[in-house]
């Protein structure tokens, strides 16, 4: 729930002004709360940046006050959605059942997924952490009738290093980048070989361009620092 409206338009003008004026060699997308989807999506129209969404409710029509549907979320212009994001699954408790769900919603809306994937800390520090994220990609992502890699990107959230100041090592996210590629691969070697797999703990202008030199990290899931527009720039260009 950041930034508040004020703030937030600001941001968006900041983006679309630093868009028209560097050049950058990664795509840029950006996932702003959804009452501030129709000002994005205007402000940014004639710019290459794909707009998407933070939620979705897996349903196409219902009386479920207060939810988006992805049809609803596409028909206002949004290419994307974020599914399975750490704080949707530690405060809403969406298990992996549930985002099957959203899964199959967001696929069959015609949109793309960003698929988030990580361990927290306990997890982490008990050596079980690639047997949570392979269960997470085996009981969603895997469970797809088919994997699109231009339609489903994953994304890997160290949960430990989210708004800790903490961050994977460059070699840590290698690690599990390429644990998580291995995974698809059992299951499906092309889309393993073309699918994003991108990195989203506590990435900053600081160790962008480190994370991105590995081998199998293909980009970021930008948090807190995405909300500066120089600081968003800076990370883009370093990729």
């Amino acid at each position: 729930m950041n930034p508040l409206p004020k703030e937030a338009y600001a941001l968006i003008d900041d983006l679309a002004n630093g868009v028209n004026r560097e050049q950058f060699e990664c795509e840029v997308w950006i996932a702003p709360p959804a009452v501030y989807l129709e000002n994005a999506l205007s402000r940014l129209k004639e710019y290459s940046v794909a707009v998407g969404v933070q939620n979705i409710y897996p349903e196409s029509t219902g009386a479920y006050t207060g939810e988006i549907s992805a049809e609803m979320a596409g028909q206002m212009g949004a290419q994307f959605v974020l599914v399975g994001h750490s704080e949707r699954r530690n405060y809403f408790r969406e298990s992996n059942e549930f985002l099957m769900r959203k899964m199959e919603h967001v696929s069959e809306s015609g949109l793309k997924a960003v698929y988030c994937c990580g361990e927290n800390l306990e997890e982490r520090e008990s050596g079980n952490h690639f047997e949570v994220v392979k269960k997470q990609l085996e009981e969603v992502v895997l469970k797809l009738n088919h994997v699109d890699p231009m339609k489903v990107v994953i994304a890997y959230e160290p949960v430990w290093a989210i708004g800790t100041g903490k961050t994977a090592t460059p070699d840590q996210a290698q690690e599990m980048h390429a644990f998580i590629r291995e995974t698809i691969a059992a299951t499906d070697a092309d889309t393993a070989s073309n699918i994003s797999i991108l990195y989203g703990g506590s990435c900053k202008p600081g160790n962008a361009a480190e994370l991105f030199s590995r081998t199998d990290v293909d980009g970021g899931l930008i948090g807190g620092a995405s909300l500066v527009a120089e600081d968003f720039f800076s990370i883009a260009k370093s990729f």
